[in-house]
């Protein structure tokens, strides 16, 4: 088990890696029984109870809890941490309407851990609450700046401006956004640009600006018409064009893969009439569909193989990464007081080996070519998901964020003067 944080299970101390192998008294374990037959049994109305065993590392017996069912809360928020003393990063994978209570609280402590700039990720955010996406451009946007509107044929242009004093409204801030960066992801960071707030760094994002309203028919059924599109606040129309059809349409996105886009800058073709101005600055960005970023960084293949990918489909380096913990938690904790401490001195060397033959026992063999090309990769995944299992997802992404080249650029011009030298009116937000 992975308790969710916040979670009823949480609550009663039941841990990762414990193993569920009673329901009410009923054997859960063994051969034949599905993860989701488990997950049926324990399901209920809130406030009713069920009873589990539950069987621990270095326990003799089974540990019976009694849960409480109760709303299981999804958090929005994949990770909130100090990257440095002074640099802050916060990623979002949807937007929800818990959105705003964890992103305002995340921001309040990294305020007070001393955050003077931040990246914000918002890379495979397909978006979500329009509200949402209106309440977090408005905490990074100062006094009654429009953030977004909309406009259509028959409907007249509605705009929609920040209107309450965010956490954020001055230090740097960098976005991060890629092709699977849509909607709600391209309201915030089209603001985010147009009124020179901080950088964006990536890949051009999806393009997905429609408004749509359902119209009821006779039979009960609807159909829901595109009334209105949505532009962010220099003009620029967010959603990418469909005029040529629904198959071209949906094969936009793989045309990008084909046409060399997410691996060269130079692949993208920008003429004249795309150009837009921001607001404050008067830089030059681009309309056409989706956010073009300030600062393109390529896909990153550098340590793709088959063997990588045959690990990650199979779950092996999770499922390593959680027995390993499981055996070793207290070792681990009294080692390391915190991520920081793990981060820096803690090395998977020494369990590499256990870890291959693992792989091979679950039907990966051993590729000495695959393995060479993606070792730091394997390596790096495998240690940040030790520190999910001893933490939290923070502590994930803190480890794995080396990966990531769009997050090592942010950092990068955060620190070597590139932010300044961008000519932004972050400076000047009151």
């Amino acid at each position: 088990v992975t308790p969710i944080s916040g979670g009823p299970s949480e609550k009663l101390g039941i841990r990762a890696g414990d193993k569920i192998v009673k329901i009410e008294g009923e054997t859960v374990a063994g051969i034949g029984i599905k993860n989701g037959d488990v997950g049926k049994k324990l399901k209920g109305p809130k406030g009713t109870h069920v009873n589990v065993g539950i069987m621990r590392t270095g326990e003799d017996e089974i540990l019976d809890f009694e849960i409480v069912r109760d709303k299981i809360p999804i958090y929005s928020m994949d990770a909130a941490y100090m990257v440095t003393d002074e640099i802050g990063y916060i990623k979002i994978n949807r937007f929800a309407k818990t959105t705003m209570e964890e992103l305002r609280t995340a921001l309040v402590d990294l305020n007070k851990q001393g955050m003077k700039d931040l990246i914000l990720d918002l890379q495979g955010n397909g978006g979500g609450l329009l509200k949402t996406a209106i309440q977090m451009a408005d905490e990074f946007l100062s006094d009654d700046k429009l953030i977004v509107y909309t406009e259509g044929r028959a409907f007249p242009r509605e705009d929609t401006h920040a209107y309450i004093k965010g956490n954020f409204e001055k230090g740097k801030l960098v976005v991060l956004i890629d092709e699977g960066s849509a909607s709600a992801s391209e309201i915030v960071s089209g603001a985010i640009q147009d009124w020179d707030r901080g950088l964006i760094i990536g890949r051009r994002s999806f393009g997905k600006g429609l408004v749509q309203r359902p119209v009821p028919l006779p039979d009960g059924s609807a159909v829901r018409l595109t009334v209105q599109k949505y532009y962010t606040p220099a003009g620029r129309c967010i959603q990418k064009p469909y005029e040529d059809g629904v198959e071209a349409y949906r094969m936009e996105k793989y045309d990008r893969y084909a046409s060399g886009e997410l691996l060269d800058s130079d692949s993208i073709s920008l003429p004249d009439s795309l150009k837009y101005r921001t607001n404050v600055k008067g830089r030059t960005v681009y309309g056409g569909g989706g956010i073009m970023p300030d600062i393109f960084v390529p896909l990153d293949t550098t340590y793709a193989s088959d063997y990588f990918s045959d690990l990650l489909r199979k779950g092996i380096t999770n499922t390593f990464a959680l027995t390993y913990v499981d055996q070793h938690r207290d070792e681990l904790h009294g080692q390391y007081q915190d991520v920081n401490a793990f981060k820096a001195n803690f090395s998977v060397e020494p369990i590499m080996a256990d870890f291959l033959k693992f792989a091979e026992d679950e039907g990966i063999a051993m590729d000495e070519e695959g393995y060479n090309t993606s070792e730091f990769a394997i390596k790096t995944r495998l240690k940040a998901l030790v520190a999910r299992n001893l933490w939290d997802y923070s502590a994930f992404f803190n480890v794995v964020n080396v990966l990531n080249p769009p997050f090592v650029k942010a950092v990068e011009v955060l620190q070597d003067g590139t932010f300044e030298k961008m000519d932004l009116a972050h400076s000047q937000f009151k």
